[in-house]
């Protein structure tokens, strides 16, 4: 891993050669950057690794309050598996490469801010779920998305299984991933497939605007709220209830609430001690 000051309040650190992560202190947002273009960003063993390792070191960032997951590729997000090195494997060989490879989607997934995926181009099998690891995903109108594992012989494994139907139910979910078809961006939308379709170009730009005003808010009721929603997922509403109120409990005696109860009552703008 490197490091380097890319401008006033800007750093970049390099996980490996193909992982570049920028942080903006003056906005508190993170930027996980996919950069392996002579691929399109095919998830190998490597890239995974670095994946995975670069979301450790975010997580455990406290003045991190968003975190958007972009690409460099110019007609792909990421195309998914790299099927080339999997050609390559034995059974035990891919068998060694499961941990390492789900560790990325995981690292992803449990990043505890809010994550924001800029798609554009391709998001196809494992860069889909890469997207669908995040809380929300942009898109601009050249993005394509899909997961089309069940045509090569396997199945979605990086949680498109399990993120898909909590998107866009049971049944839509079961026809997606049972036909393995793509669909392109004005469909995608319109099923709940992406959250917000932007202008052709601008996934990256509207993704850091959307991170930006997310990140002006609470970083300890960000984290909190992304808990309460992500953990009572699926369940009855009186458990579901009950995991609110538990992350309700870390927000209300913190040094956030203290702080943005006294901003709203002088009129200004909170300074959040993210404590």
């Amino acid at each position: 891993m490197s490091s380097v000051s890319v401008g006033v309040g800007v750093s970049e650190e390099r996980y490996g050669e193909w992982i570049v992560v920028r942080k903006d202190a003056g906005t508190h947002v993170a930027e996980l950057v996919l950069d392996r273009p002579r691929a399109m960003n095919a998830v190998s063993s490597e890239l995974a690794a670095r994946i995975a390792e670069a979301c450790a070191d975010l997580a455990a960032d406290r003045t991190v309050r968003a975190t958007v997951l972009s690409s460099t590729h110019e007609r792909a997000f990421c195309v998914g598996a790299d099927l080339k090195e999997r050609n390559s494997f034995s059974d035990a060989e891919l068998g060694r490469q499961r941990p390492t490879a789900r560790a990325a989607y995981t690292g992803v997934l449990e990043l505890p801010m809010p994550t924001i995926a800029a798609v554009h181009g391709h998001a196809l099998g494992g860069g889909f779920e890469l997207a669908l690891s995040c809380d929300l995903i942009v898109a601009d109108p050249s993005a394509v998305v899909g997961l089309p594992e069940v045509s090569v012989g396997v199945i979605p494994g990086g949680g498109g299984t399990q993120l898909l139907p909590r998107r866009v139910g049971a049944a839509r979910a079961a026809e997606l991933i049972f036909t393995a078809r793509r669909l392109e961006a004005a469909e995608a939308h319109d099923l709940g497939l992406v959250d917000q379709l932007v202008q052709a170009g601008q996934d990256r730009t509207e993704a850091l605007a959307l991170a930006a005003r997310i990140a002006g808010n609470s970083p300890v009721g960000l984290r909190a709220a992304k808990r309460a929603l992500r953990t009572g997922w699926g369940l009855d509403l009186r458990a579901g209830l009950e995991i609110e109120d538990a992350a309700w409990r870390t927000v209300a005696f913190s040094g956030d609430r203290v702080e943005g109860v006294a901003a709203f009552n002088e009129k200004r703008k909170p300074q959040w001690p993210g404590e």
